[in-house]
């Protein structure tokens, strides 16, 4: 038997970097990405989608979104497992239990409320850990697992959990945490055949049995391998076996981190064409991780670069990392013709340009090479 395994939509998600048309195109690329996911689901003969938490962004998003989701749901001969996640637990103001998602919920659609198992058809059941609020006070996905019997005799049980697991994530809540140990011991135990995982982003096999899906759609420059969803195969002669897990792509967007050193002209040239190289521009994100010193004159080259890069590209951010200094020199400036006020505030910024303030030293900086482009339009 085959399911889809898949989790982290977080429908609803907002990027400050992103402009109001880049936004709308993000939104519709995840929630784009849930038709994607269905049609591979039906083409793949996967008899359910399970999705393991933080469907959407928050507890309070719109009813267009919900319905928008719902809506690509509707339809599929298959049925969908929804897991409330840290992002929208089914707390006192759950999005679960709202008059717009029972309103749009179709009868396909299961959310998976409570730790009694469910069954998709005789032989296939699907059990879930909820969160009911965003700060646990244990693993929950440990006591659901404890607390279950070993699945009947030729049922295959699927269980779906939110949250980061010890193994993988050592630095996360140390009360809430997922012990890799308890759900090996389930496994062993037959209570459950495979853990279908959400919360981290990339996709992640955590053990042979236990898998991370990674979120469909990406979301940060963090995240190592996202854009994936999977396909899992059970054998149900023999559920003991490690199942078949295959991934598949549907990501339409990118986060690309880009790091270069420049030092002058030909540097920027070949920053250039890296970013030329990017393919499907208006759905990659860049983040520029810069070095070097770059004369003003050249500063203002990659200005002018970045300002063509914001056009082509969904936003172009700079990495906190980055180290790039500019350092006027005569030659910057020697084909102005400057003289009297202009010439002599030329000097000031120079000389604040090379002094110890770190942050006036930028902003006189910027303002030189402002100047230069300035003058270079003008002639």
């Amino acid at each position: 038997m085959r399911f889809l395994h898949t989790a982290d939509w977080q429908l609803g998600m907002g990027r400050r970097f992103l402009d109001r048309e880049r936004q709308g195109q993000f939104d519709a690329a995840r929630r784009d990405v849930l038709g994607t996911l269905g049609r591979l689901a039906v083409s793949e003969g996967c008899e359910a989608i399970v999705v393991g938490g933080d469907v959407f962004e928050t507890n309070t998003e719109s009813a267009r979104t919900v319905r928008q989701a719902m809506e690509k749901l509707r339809g599929l001969p298959l049925k969908v497992f929804l897991l409330p996640g840290n992002h929208d637990p089914l707390n006192a103001v759950s999005i679960w239990d709202s008059e717009k998602f029972r309103a749009a919920c179709p009868e396909n659609v299961t959310v998976l409320r409570d730790e009694t198992p469910i069954e998709v058809r005789p032989g296939f059941e699907v059990v879930g850990a909820p969160w009911r609020s965003k700060r646990p006070t244990s693993d929950l996905l440990g006591d659901l697992l404890s607390g279950l019997e070993p699945a009947p005799p030729g049922v295959v049980r699927v269980a779906v959990g939110h949250g980061a697991v010890d193994a993988v994530a050592p630095q996360a809540d140390p009360v809430a945490v997922i012990r890799l140990a308890t759900v090996r011991a389930a496994l062993a135990a037959g209570k459950a055949h495979y853990v279908a995982l959400g919360d981290r982003h990339s996709t992640t096999e955590v053990a042979p049995a236990v898998w991370y899906s990674g979120a469909p759609e990406p979301t940060a420059f963090v995240e190592t391998d996202p854009g994936n969803v999977l396909v899992v195969e059970i054998d149900e002669a023999d559920p003991a076996r490690p199942p078949r897990v295959t991934p598949h792509r549907v990501a339409t967007w990118r986060f690309a981190p880009l790091e270069s050193e420049l030092r002058d002209a030909a540097d920027l040239q070949r920053l250039h064409e890296q970013l030329e190289a990017l393919p499907d521009k208006e759905r990659t994100i860049v983040k520029l991780r810069l070095s070097g010193a770059l004369s003003v004159t050249d500063k203002a080259a990659l200005d002018d670069l970045r300002r063509t890069a914001e056009d082509l590209f969904a936003a172009v951010v700079d990495s906190s990392r980055s180290r790039l200094e500019v350092r006027p020199d005569d030659a910057d400036f020697g084909a102005l013709g400057l003289s009297g006020f202009a010439a002599r505030a030329v000097d000031d910024l120079r000389e604040t340009a090379a002094g110890p303030d770190a942050d006036a030293a930028r902003r006189a900086s910027d303002a030189l090479a402002l100047l230069v482009t300035l003058s270079g339009r003008a002639s």
